[in-house]
């Protein structure tokens, strides 16, 4: 049992005036692992006032002091790799394959704010006039559960590159998992105040976050409900917004592809972080003609996904984070034989020899209509929904038809043609014929999958706000 009865406020962990108290568990056997002390807003406002004095210093420090912080900072993760991703395993049940890459996202985010800052004129000429490139003031970090350090390295370093203090929010499940970063960033001597973590409810910690005149900006990843609070919360105050949410992303599988090849990466798509993920593929659209011989393969290749033990090398699924998402995804295969698609594979219920944990069947349902709700909305668990078009034209306008527009997928063996499908898909990014992430291009999403984007220079300049000035 770990006991965290402590947050960070101005260069130290200090004891919460909050005193609630929630329990962490393991979601391979719902076993309790530890307890944390939760925040409130008092402890809010003390973090956010102290990230405030920071920031008067901060914000004049040179590239060469914040390439220099951002060094410390990537030196004393590095240290602790390991202990990153046993404690992803254990508190939030990632497989070892994904949480080892989450920490590898982690260092390799706080190396492209580094790339980034480097690159950056944060002094430009613009016509005849001089723009200056400045911090934009205290930010406010929000984030989820799913792969908590690497959203806080990568915000954090970003706020770091600009000259910004924050104060952060993580979700209060990762609550193991933030206690190892807050002591590698304390580790890496950076100035009192120029981080904060506060451990806390959305409703309470991030609430006060949002609507505090003091946050100039906030960057959050979550749910699209959330965000929109957090955007009516932040609007009164003008607050600049970054919101990664939701996504629903579809995955063509051209009639000219590979689909010895295209299938299997396309269930590896869909079921990634235990389908735990917002860029999850999770509508495969596949050419009617070749219907059957997808599902043929998708059989074959879902009963070939091991799930089980997150702690073993060969599990692509593990359990999901907590009891409450487990039944929400139950209730989402339910809704989904309801509403008339043909199941596949996997279906209600735990695998057997599972029961103890918050595992699901790896569930794929084919003969879906993109109008059912299995089709629209985010179940975040290991679901697929098989949808299958006509022609080329049909399977752009079914992929575009959603409310989302995060990430989207593209398999063929022609490469002219698969970019030209890409480039008529509404969404932040398209991979095409791969499963890759470039932590210096852009990522953010269309439509109501967020605002804003993160990494590189995009992400950057949003922590940015240009100042002309005319002579």
């Amino acid at each position: 049992m770990k006991t965290i009865d402590k947050i960070y406020v101005n260069g130290a962990f200090v004891t919460p005036h909050g005193t609630e108290v929630a329990e962490l568990i393991n979601p391979s056997n719902n076993t309790v692992i530890g307890t944390v002390q939760l925040g409130d807003v008092e402890d809010t406002r003390k973090a956010i006032a102290s990230a405030k004095a920071a920031f008067k210093s901060f914000s004049k420090t040179t590239k060469e002091q914040r390439l220099e912080y951002l060094q410390k900072m990537y030196d004393a993760i590095a240290k602790r790799q390991d202990e990153f991703t046993d404690v992803m395993v254990q508190e939030y049940g990632g497989t070892l394959q994904f949480s080892k890459m989450s920490t590898l996202n982690a260092l390799n985010s706080i190396q492209s704010a580094m790339e980034t800052l480097k690159q950056v004129e944060l002094i430009r000429t613009v016509g005849q006039s001089q723009v200056h490139m400045e911090p934009v003031g205290v930010v406010g970090i929000i984030t989820p559960w799913n792969a908590s350090n690497s959203f806080i390295s990568n915000k954090l370093s970003t706020a770091i590159a600009a000259g910004c203090p924050a104060v952060i929010k993580p979700s209060e499940m990762s609550a193991l998992q933030t206690q190892i970063l807050t002591e590698c960033l304390h580790e890496a001597g950076l100035p009192a105040g120029v981080f904060n973590i506060v451990n806390g409810r959305g409703d309470v910690v991030g609430a006060e976050i949002s609507r505090h005149p003091d946050i100039a900006k906030i960057s959050f990843t979550g749910s699209t409900q959330v965000g929109k609070s957090i955007a009516r919360n932040a609007v009164d105050s003008m607050k600049r917004i970054t919101l990664e949410l939701g996504g629903k992303s579809p995955n063509i599988i051209l009639e000219d592809a590979n689909f010895k090849t295209a299938v299997p990466l396309a269930v590896q798509a869909a079921f990634m972080n235990s389908g735990q993920a917002c860029v999850a593929g999770t509508r495969l659209l596949v050419p009617e003609t070749h219907l059957e011989e997808v599902k043929k393969l998708v059989k074959e290749t879902v009963e070939h996904v091991k799930v089980g033990n997150p702690q073993d090398a060969d599990t692509a699924v593990g359990p999901l984070v907590s009891k409450k998402q487990y039944d929400r995804v139950q209730s989402y295969i339910r809704l989904g034989l309801e509403e008339g698609a043909e199941l596949l594979t996997g279906g209600i219920g735990q695998p057997s020899g599972l029961e103890a944990g918050n595992f699901v069947k790896p569930t794929v349902f084919v003969n879906v209509k993109n109008q059912m709700r299995i089709a629209r909305e985010e179940i975040f668990g290991p679901v697929l929904s098989v949808i299958s078009y006509k022609t080329e034209e049909e399977a752009i306008e079914i992929a575009n038809d959603t409310d989302y527009g995060l990430q989207a997928y593209v398999s063929s063996s022609d490469e002219k043609r698969a970019h030209q499908v890409a480039g008529q898909l509404n969404a932040g990014r398209v991979l095409v014929n791969c499963l890759k992430h470039d932590p210096m291009a852009p990522f953010g999403g269309f439509k109501q999958s967020g605002l804003g984007r993160e990494y590189g220079i995009f992400g950057l300049e949003a922590y940015l706000e240009p100042k002309t000035i005319i002579e």
